[in-house]
């Protein structure tokens, strides 16, 4: 079979097919890129994972158009995979490579479909303020995740989860789900059924027009897009005409008869909400500035 990712996400589901003995032939990934201040050029997770294992690496710009596409197309072509298995890899697969495998491409998807097709479904499961979340394989068609599904698992999202924590959590759920459908493909149990349409919703990706906190909103909306936020782009609060990045918060009990935006708690950086609940925020960041919890904060920023 061929692999096809590209970041953390991936990276479960790739060493679990390889510690179940599947013969992982290649890895397509996402082509290196710059990060962090030095703009270091930086190999994708999955890439890392797959040269430690010594399977070759194939980082195409793209699938669709020109002629890394092409030589792409044929080296895939040339090595007759039976499967490719894809999670996360970040680029859509044309109609000619998804014909080739005999057993078609399946695909590890981060929400219970059809809920939250798209890039961001972890992030926007947190946002939207869902209790529950899982993992889902499907058989991979032209649509943006339209195929049958294939096996899923669901699992609660804690109510202090941040978009991390649970990230970090569907990944390996993500792994097992994978072992399972292949399981059941290679013993003629897989049962694909159909997506009802009317049951999707689309979760995409992030930006940083979404951070801007606004405290007229319910408590539990600004609770949830901070932990919907918490690796980026980062929810930011205004407050007293400073900027901050919060990164963790705690949904407050009670009703606070007091304007939005007021701080209501000076010792424990508590905010009140529009509908009078309350948030606390747990770990900030100033401009400029290391993240740190609050306690930290408030000893050399009063209020």
């Amino acid at each position: 079979m061929i692999y096809m990712g590209t970041p953390d996400f991936a990276v479960p589901s790739l060493k679990a097919l390889i510690d179940a003995g599947e013969n992982v032939t290649a890895v397509f990934t996402q082509p290196d890129k710059p990060q962090g201040r030095k703009m270091k050029l930086t190999p994708p997770p999955v890439k890392v994972c797959a040269e430690e294992k010594g399977i070759p690496v194939y980082q195409p710009v793209s699938l669709k158009k020109g002629e890394d596409a092409r030589r792409a197309y044929d080296i895939i072509k040339d090595m007759s995979p039976e499967l490719i298995v894809v999670a996360a890899y970040g680029k859509i697969l044309p109609p000619e490579i998804l014909s080739l495998p005999k057993y078609g491409c399946i695909n590890v998807h981060a929400s219970l479909l059809p809920a939250y097709r798209g890039a961001g479904p972890i992030q926007w499961s947190i946002i939207n303020g869902e209790s529950r979340t899982g993992v889902t394989t499907m058989q991979m068609a032209e649509g943006l995740d339209t195929g049958d599904m294939l096996v899923s698992k669901a699992v609660d999202i804690m109510p202090d989860e941040t978009a991390d924590e649970l990230h970090d959590r569907l990944s390996v759920l993500g792994a097992q789900v994978l072992l399972e459908t292949i399981a059941q493909l290679k013993e003629g149990r897989l049962s694909p059924v159909k997506q009802d349409d009317a049951l999707s919703s689309y979760a995409p990706m992030l930006s940083k027009e979404l951070s801007l906190i606004d405290f007229s909103k319910p408590a539990k909306a600004v609770h949830d897009l901070i932990r919907g936020l918490s690796s980026w782009p980062c929810a930011i609060a205004e407050i007293e005409g400073r900027r901050l990045k919060v990164y963790r918060s705690h949904l407050e009990e009670g009703h606070y008869d007091l304007p939005a935006g007021t701080v209501c708690d000076r010792e424990r950086f508590t905010v009140v909400c529009g509908d009078g609940g309350a948030v606390t925020f747990l770990e900030v960041q100033a401009s400029g500035g290391k993240r740190m919890s609050t306690a930290d904060y408030l000893r050399g920023n009063r209020l």
